[in-house]
């Protein structure tokens, strides 16, 4: 087994400290029907930051959700999302997709959100 050299092991922390900021980018996004983020709402289903491009920006693929597909904000929340993971720094091109499988339910909240709606 090779050990990973400098550049591999740099690539990878900053793979994942992009990964936290963008984790907490939407920590800052609420539905506004609801008072708990996006994110603690269970409506990110995966954040994927590959390794760095040539100038050192990590691409970032998210996928979400909804509560519905008949939300109110079904319009804007997805381009708020992708606009706000790509001013994160270290992030270069974003790809965000809005799926509906499998459905969001309330099960896919986090305890803090669930503590936050007195559930």
């Amino acid at each position: 087994m090779s050990e990973a050299t400098p550049s591999e092991t740099e690539t990878a922390t900053g793979a994942d400290a992009v990964r936290e900021r963008i984790v907490e980018i939407l920590k800052t996004v609420y539905d506004p029907e609801i008072p708990v983020d996006i994110y603690e709402m269970g409506l990110i289903y995966r954040i994927d930051v590959k390794d760095a491009d040539d100038q050192g920006l990590h691409p970032a693929d998210v996928i979400m959700t909804l509560t519905t597909p008949m939300c109110p904000v079904a319009e804007t929340l997805p381009p708020e999302v992708e606009a706000k993971v790509r001013g994160v720094e270290g992030v270069g091109q974003v790809h965000l997709e809005l799926v509906w499988d499998p459905p969001w339910t309330p099960d896919m909240m986090s305890e803090v959100a669930k503590l936050a709606l007195n559930m």
